[in-house]
């Protein structure tokens, strides 16, 4: 499996006893499991998590076109989730039958 991201560097101001700098890097070779891009593309949940999230920028859209300016993602996420989720989970859990 390759990533983009094989490894973390983190910056403290702790001196370092081996040398005067008085800033040290620490790096971590790690790759998160996250990453895994073919188990996150044919996964069901990370599929509905999209689908959710295309609803709530269409609702975004629509209503800070209604507004005349942009309403923000987090206002048209919680404006969506009290008008709309309920319904559109139920016709999307009936789509699949």
């Amino acid at each position: 499996m390759s990533s983009a991201i094989n490894h973390i560097s983190i910056h403290t101001n702790i001196p370092n006893m081996t040398n005067n700098s008085s800033e040290t890097e620490h790096t971590l070779d790690c790759e998160p499991a996250y990453l895994d891009n073919d188990f996150m593309h044919n996964s069901s949940v990370y599929k509905e998590f999209l689908a959710e999230r295309n609803e709530i920028l269409k609702h975004k859209w629509i209503e800070s076109e209604k507004a005349g300016s942009d309403i923000g993602f987090e206002k048209a996420l919680l404006d969506w989730i009290q008008k709309h989720r309920s319904n559109w989970r139920n016709f999307r859990k009936n789509k699949k039958s």
